[in-house]
């Protein structure tokens, strides 16, 4: 009997090319595991109108951990559009699967390592090493939306907050409303995730990423909890920054940032921009981790035109196979991948096509391999 059960989900579009070039270099390092394979996707919700089949919730419930490749997302009314004829006009609404696993999960970790690997032609600087921690259950994601407002939520609002005056003549369906919800324990248990890694890790510091000067009850109660909780990791360091000015200085001084700590959108929206400094979402992992289950990911899209063309760089793929390595204790296994990746990438002689290479998706996952 194997000593993990991994769920694999490949998704749709290049999700599969990707999870192919995965399972290449996981084979390379043996690890003693079962891999399930499992459905997720558009075409599921085209056909079955659940693009997260129960089968597959029913799956993950088994496995030790989830391997996660991508899959095609579309707005509310192109993809009810999209369903087959006997499943329109009953009312099915499209939401994404990921953040629905993260929320049945309770998956509170968005892990975004984002590191330059010397060599890479497409790094802002070779010196960046930052990790991302994102807040992944709660904030705007929370999916507690309106639109139109319905009469009783505005005249809450209007009670409860004076700010509503200059709304109270919008007509309802004129109105949309999303909520930022947050929880005293969904900011600490975050922060203290993030504090805990950068002392285990030897980091300096890590900077609470928000705004509290403007959004100052969500925000304001984050940036109050990190300063209560930072004494207890000494001699990490608390730093602070608005989103907006972290967005600046992580174009002119990435290299000065270890690891960073925000709510669900802002470190959404940092990670990417993170992502690209260090050759973009091609190289660019995450798990998704909670305190008995992580689902592990590349941060790119399905990228549909590129589906089955083995072009894309699988390399934010094979990172997040690493992460799920780690993540399962497996440290050894982990760093060879990583050490690796990190070979074949800074000799040059193998890359895909963002690389300014020529080379498949599998003909660089197989280079890799060649390194374990």
């Amino acid at each position: 009997m194997a000593k993990y059960k991994i769920a694999v989900l490949p998704g749709d579009g290049v999700g599969k090319d990707v999870m192919d070039a995965a399972m290449i270099v996981l084979e390379k390092v043996k690890l003693d595991a079962e891999y399930i394979y499992g459905d997720i996707g558009w075409e599921f919700w085209r056909t079955e109108g659940d693009p997260l089949p129960q089968r597959t919730i029913e799956l993950l419930k088994q496995t030790d951990a989830c391997l996660f490749g991508a899959i095609t997302s579309k707005p509310k009314q192109e993809a009810e559009k999209e369903l087959i004829p006997e499943l329109q006009g009953k009312g099915l609404v499209y939401r994404s699967p990921i953040v629905r696993l993260r929320q049945m999960f309770d998956l509170y970790i968005n892990l975004r390592p984002c590191k330059a690997f010397k060599g890479n032609p497409l790094n802002y600087r070779d010196d960046i090493d930052l990790v991302i921690f994102r807040e992944n259950t709660e904030g705007l994601y929370s999916g507690v939306e309106f639109r139109p407002v319905p009469d009783e939520v505005k005249d809450v609002l209007a009670k409860h907050s004076p700010n509503m005056e200059r709304f109270k003549d919008v007509p309802n369906d004129e109105l949309a409303i999303s909520c930022r919800i947050f929880t005293k324990k969904g900011c600490e248990r975050i922060l203290r995730a993030a504090f805990k890694y950068a002392k285990e890790n030897n980091r300096p510091s890590v900077t609470v990423v928000e705004k509290p000067n403007v959004i100052r009850e969500t925000s304001g109660m984050m940036v109050e909890l990190a300063r209560q909780i930072a004494p207890e990791y000494a001699p990490v360091e608390l730093w602070e920054a608005n989103v907006d000015a972290m967005a600046m200085w992580l174009v002119k001084n990435p290299q000065n940032y270890s690891v960073l700590v925000s709510s669900n959108m802002f470190g959404d929206i940092i990670s990417d921009l993170a992502a690209q400094l260090v050759g973009g979402l091609g190289f660019a992992s995450s798990g998704n981790i909670g305190d008995n289950y992580g689902i592990f990911e590349p941060t790119h899209g399905s990228a549909p035109k590129y589906a089955g063309q083995y072009k894309v760089n699988p390399s934010a793929m094979i990172l997040a196979a690493r992460l799920m390595l780690d993540w399962l204790g497996e440290k050894e296994k982990a760093k060879a991948i990583e050490d690796a990746l990190a070979s074949v990438i800074e000799e040059g002689k193998v890359r895909t096509y963002d690389m300014g290479g020529d080379n498949s998706t599998i003909e660089f996952a197989e280079a890799v391999a060649a390194r374990i």
